[in-house]
């Protein structure tokens, strides 16, 4: 038996949103940019899709620019904000994905801004009352904080923080690459001027994303070369991946709350059990707090013990696909920057184990026993 339970690194797709896609790979195959009716069938559809994303999120079709993924959407939205209101102070948390924190640090160190990070509770939830002093402290900021963290699934309070944004003239960007498919994003009554995500997130096509770009907070483009995405981003678009992503959203909308509900019912049997087949577990974050956490992710803090540094390596080879931390960073000898910054000193092994819709409660099991073997524990 051979369990994935990786979904916040990526997702199977969806066999629908193959389907959908497949004409534009072997029959509908004209440049959007095309005047001819090859070109115009395609730029017909590409438009189609983004009209329906539109409608999902609540915006305008205007306000979507599709890319080549969650960190092409966050690294245009950064510099281009930066740029566009002359930004000077970026406030931002350690925690973030290296797709904002490499870039926010990089600007820090070019001189273009100077970088502040909020702090964060013993949980690692954002401190808002600290947010708001340096909100007030840096007026016209760019604020980036993350809808939820990839690696331990806390949720921030994004409407508090965009109305504090607009109380103080801040350029709210959030990096929603982890929410998207999985909760419902009204921008008519979010105050966020810039959002981010990822198809292969949510059980779409990989090499496509797309970034909301408030109309009312329009920003420079960061890649030239062409007029595609309303000038927004030169060059051919993804045609395939466009449909696919659209298609994925739309699935994940019409079947959320059951989606929701199924995984929610992995996610807390995964913890009932992991507590009582190893003394000694917690979680990091609030990942095993529903209410508090995004419901695909679980991050398991096991006591400390030889099998640690093993741990994943031994999980693999019994047939369990899981993460250390960000999939991004797999294999780096640095370990988790998110877990470094809210346990400096922690010596204790840490899972991340990510569901979706298409896990069962006996893969859940399966992974279960073979971590009961692993530390020796009869559940």
């Amino acid at each position: 038996m051979r369990v994935y339970l990786d979904n916040a690194a990526t997702t199977p797709l969806d066999p629908e949103v193959f389907e959908a896609m497949k004409p534009f790979m072997v029959e509908d195959f004209g440049n959007p940019s095309s005047t001819h009716a090859h070109g115009r069938k395609v730029r017909a559809a590409i438009e189609s899709a983004r009209k329906r994303v539109a409608e999902l999120l609540s915006c305008t079709p205007g306000e979507i620019i599709f890319t080549s993924g969650g960190t092409e959407a966050d690294n245009a939205i950064i510099n281009g904000a930066i740029q566009t209101y002359k930004i000077e102070h970026v406030i931002s948390s350690p925690i973030e994905h290296h797709a904002v924190t490499h870039t926010l640090e990089t600007l820090d160190k070019q001189g273009a801004v100077k970088l502040h990070h909020v702090r964060l509770d013993e949980k690692g939830h954002v401190d808002l009352g600290h947010l708001e002093n340096l909100a007030k402290q840096f007026p016209n900021a760019l604020v980036s904080l993350m809808h939820a963290n990839n690696e331990i699934g806390n949720l921030l309070d994004s409407k508090k923080v965009g109305e504090l944004c607009q109380q103080y003239n801040a350029y709210f960007h959030s990096d929603t690459v982890q929410t998207m498919g999985h909760y419902k994003h009204d921008l008519k009554q979010l105050k966020v001027h810039g959002m981010t995500a990822a198809a292969h997130k949510f059980h779409g096509p990989k090499g496509t994303g797309f970034m909301y770009i408030n109309k009312d907070k329009k920003i420079r483009p960061m890649v030239h070369g062409g007029a595609q995405e309303r000038n927004m981003r030169g060059g051919t678009e993804n045609t395939y991946g466009i449909i696919g992503l659209a298609k994925a959203l739309e699935i994940c909308y019409c079947e959320m709350a059951d989606h929701e509900a199924h995984i929610v019912k992995l996610k807390k049997h995964m913890i009932e059990k992991l507590k009582t087949a190893v003394p000694g577990v917690s979680f990091h974050g609030d990942s095993d707090n529903l209410e508090k956490s995004l419901y695909t992710v679980l991050n398991v803090s096991f006591p400390e013990s030889e099998e640690n540094e093993m741990m994943l390596f031994n999980l693999d080879m019994q047939g369990i696909s899981a993460s250390g931390g960000s999939a991004c960073s797999s294999g780096a000898a640095t370990g988790s920057h998110v877990l470094s910054a809210i346990y400096p000193n922690s010596k204790r092994g840490a899972v991340r184990f990510s569901f979706s819709k298409y896990n069962t409660m006996d893969e859940v099991d399966f992974a279960i026993t073979k971590i009961t073997d692993l530390f020796r524990v009869t559940a």
